[in-house]
């Protein structure tokens, strides 16, 4: 298993920004704006749905390494066969609202299927954050004897934030930043905080032990592509900030 380069170094230098277009994100305009403006803003990679042909646009349009989420581990196969670079489990925030729960036993089980059927890839797995955070813990232990290269935090889909501004953003992170100290510290492989964050939390996330980010509906929901690249710039600056004042 070789990690793409360029991610490695981000991973090394703590700044790794993943830019998630939606597990279920079928429309190729919004897909490809989407990774367009993570390109041109400076993320690390892009989260893609996995369905051949939009990897295929996406490596087409891009030059970042292309990484595809799903739930179902023969659709990895046909994914990377077009193109894709590494694979995530996960990205389940859109399952939540249809009442879709993901229990560890049923999260490890898709990672031993997925690791029988692409034994080399680069394999990021989400931490359900409908667990307590202890067994998300061993779970996430668990995931990387199971094979898993990157483990995935998350849980500000679930969060009610009680006030607007910052304030409300870091009640947002919360759950995912809790996670993230927690499993940062019982893992050798690098974490990714994702789902919830925005340019104001994801220094938190670095302080709490993660590599880096994973941003979603902060950037894709946005209605041009000037303003995801702003979005995506912000983020950016935010993680750089974050490790310079942790070297000072």
């Amino acid at each position: 298993m070789t990690i793409h380069s360029a991610l490695q170094r981000a991973i090394t230098n703590r700044r790794v920004l993943k830019v998630i277009s939606g597990l279920n994100n079928f429309e190729s305009d919004r897909v490809a704006a989407t990774i367009k403006a993570a390109e041109i803003g400076g993320a690390t990679f892009v989260d893609i749905a996995a369905d051949p042909a939009i990897v295929a646009m996406a490596k087409s349009l891009i030059n970042l390494p292309v990484c595809v989420s799903a739930v179902e581990p023969e659709k990895f196969v046909q994914a990377v066969a077009a193109g894709a670079d590494l694979i995530e489990i996960g990205n389940f925030d859109s399952f939540y609202t249809q009442g879709r729960r993901f229990e560890a036993e049923e999260v490890l089980a898709l990672t031993h299927q997925t690791r029988a059927l692409l034994p080399e890839i680069t394999l990021s797995v989400t931490v359900p954050h409908i667990l307590e955070l202890d067994q998300q813990v061993q779970l996430a232990e668990e995931l990387v004897k199971a094979g898993a290269n990157i483990i995935q935090t998350e849980g500000g889909t679930s969060s009610q934030p009680a006030h607007s501004g910052t304030l409300g953003l870091i009640e947002k992170a919360a759950p995912t930043l809790a996670a993230a100290y927690e499993i940062s510290g019982a893992v050798s492989v690098p974490v990714l905080c994702a789902s919830g964050i925005s340019n104001v939390t994801a220094p938190l996330a670095i302080a709490a032990g993660a590599a880096g980010v994973g941003v979603g509906s902060a950037i894709n929901q946005l209605n041009s592509e000037v303003a995801m690249i702003a979005a995506v710039r912000g983020l950016v600056e935010a993680l750089a900030t974050a490790n310079s004042r942790a070297i000072v």
